[in-house]
């Protein structure tokens, strides 16, 4: 089973790739112009694959605005997939926030907190 595995986190690399060039390249929405996708998980049948994104900003609104970019965008993101892949079937998208992020700015503000109340 060690080659399904395999095959399944290079197909996860790949996607994160080709979704962060369609993004960039193809994709014309201007709420989706500033998300970084972070990471993907696709699952062993390959039949679904969750995208996790950041974003720079910090508003909720913002967060908001981009995951509607996102879920408009996501037949083209899809489709274009679809032709760059060289799969059976082109798995379903889902977009998540990646959490990871806020939290590590969370982290990096409290050291720094703690820095200040040093001196």
């Amino acid at each position: 089973m060690p080659n399904k595995r395999y095959r399944v986190d290079r197909l996860a690399e790949q996607i994160q790739r080709e979704v962060d060039d369609i993004l960039l390249k193809r994709v014309r929405d201007p709420r989706v112009q500033d998300i970084t996708i972070t990471g993907v998980d696709v699952t062993g049948d390959l039949q679904q694959a969750t995208i996790y994104y950041s974003l720079l900003s910090d508003k909720a609104s913002d967060g908001e605005k981009a995951q509607q970019g996102l879920d408009k965008a996501k037949g083209l993101i899809r489709s274009e997939l679809g032709s760059r892949l060289n799969i059976f079937k082109t798995p379903e998208l889902t977009f998540k926030r990646d959490p990871s992020v806020a939290y590590g700015s969370r982290i990096d503000q409290l050291i720094n907190q703690l820095h200040k109340q040093e001196r």
